[in-house]
């Protein structure tokens, strides 16, 4: 993967939810592990509750208080969504 993006990535902080980024990404573990993920946006698990970590599964949801926030129960769309030919 290259070192430096054509343009800068978006990432969007999701109220108790992932972090959603704008793929493709490397992610570096802090045990020096690189996940890889080619994805047009990817959810990374801020919550550490995945079972597919450093990628969000929603269990964050479980966990979650219900509020009237929107955006507190937001989905993760990166779960599903791919680039063209990452078929």
């Amino acid at each position: 993967m290259p070192k430096t993006p054509e343009r800068p990535r978006r990432v969007t902080l999701v109220r108790n939810g992932p972090l959603l980024v704008e793929g493709p990404v490397e992610v570096v573990g802090d045990d020096g592990a690189i996940a890889v993920s080619r994805r047009c946006t990817v959810a990374i698990c801020m919550c550490r509750r995945s079972r597919s970590y450093p990628w969000c599964d929603t269990s964050h949801r479980n966990r979650s208080k219900h509020t009237s926030d929107p955006a507190d129960s937001a989905s993760c769309p990166a779960a599903d969504a791919v680039c063209e030919g990452d078929q």
